[in-house]
């Protein structure tokens, strides 16, 4: 089994992995001087008997590594995975020069492509029986062009947006989870030919479900998610999927995803929050969450 946490962070991105296997992932962060402390605190204590911990970086924006400086100088991350990009911003904050650090690190850095592997993230060590993450890698393709002119517009302090990677995550006989960061409707258009995306459970909805976040059909047609999760975008600016089943993390606060053989347990940490597409298998609440019910994958 393993356990998916999305952080209700506001407008912004943080989400957890803590995996069956010897593993806890992190993906983005944003935290400020009211949850930083509440929120580390938990990561410091679901990863302590992890041996593999390792920090995804979707794109430097700053709502996805606010509060990097704190969470690095008290969890201390050594591996620091991310995008190759020579990022730039005129103006610097702590967040974003300690991004900086950890992107330029030769012990800490690495970086994600399509089809890249590291032993215990997507390969297993039998000697030290840690096991892989199920984490794969499905963009960026390195040399496409449409996304080097995206890595000169970082690097000239344009948008991050399109420099995110397309993350997979998947367990053994059960689900599949697609993560986007915050790609951009009008960048995957021109990308969309270039990859063939695997159907998926459950999907994290680009640029917090903002409607220029919104994937190509087809896409969404490959995919064919049974649930889409929409993030903390302002209301007026989300697209809300109809014809698809939805997860608004703007009313259902903290989401967590219990995943184990063939079925997640879903929970979210607002009681007065309820979906109609879930099964009900009375399961009882857990995780200082509601369970709202459970999807067969």
């Amino acid at each position: 089994m393993s356990i998916i946490k999305s952080i209700s962070v506001g407008d912004g991105d943080m989400f957890y992995i803590k995996h069956g296997s010897s593993n806890f992932t992190i993906i983005d962060c944003n935290m400020d001087d009211t949850n930083k402390k509440s929120i580390t605190d938990e990561i410091i204590s679901e990863s302590k008997e992890k041996d593999i911990k390792r920090f995804i970086s979707t794109h430097p924006d700053e709502d996805h590594i606010h509060g990097l400086k704190y969470l690095d100088d008290n969890i201390g991350i050594l591996n620091f995975y991310c995008v190759a990009n020579e990022a730039a911003k005129e103006d610097e904050t702590e967040d974003f020069k300690r991004y900086c650090e950890l992107r330029d690190s030769d012990k800490k850095a690495f970086y994600l492509y399509k089809g890249c592997s590291r032993r215990w993230m997507n390969e297993n060590d039998e000697e030290k029986n840690y096991g892989s993450s199920g984490i794969n890698i499905l963009w960026p393709i390195v040399d496409n062009e449409d996304f080097k002119a995206e890595l000169l517009n970082a690097k000239e302090g344009k948008s991050p947006n399109n420099i995110s990677p397309i993350i997979k995550y998947s367990l053994n006989n059960g689900v599949t989870v697609l993560w986007f960061g915050d790609l951009e409707n009008s960048f995957t258009e021109k990308i969309k030919d270039e990859i063939e995306l695997p159907e998926a459970d459950i999907i994290f909805a680009p640029h917090h479900g903002r409607s220029s976040g919104k994937l190509p059909k087809e896409w969404m047609d490959s995919i064919n998610p049974k649930i889409v999760i929409i993030g903390e975008a302002p209301s007026d600016k989300i697209n809300y999927l109809s014809g698809y089943n939805t997860i608004t993390q703007n009313t259902a606060g903290d989401i967590i995803l219990d995943c184990n053989t063939a079925i997640v347990d879903i929970y979210v940490s607002n009681e007065n929050y309820s979906v109609s597409f879930l099964d009900n298998k009375k399961k009882p609440n857990a995780y200082n969450g509601t369970y709202i019910g459970s999807l067969s994958v």
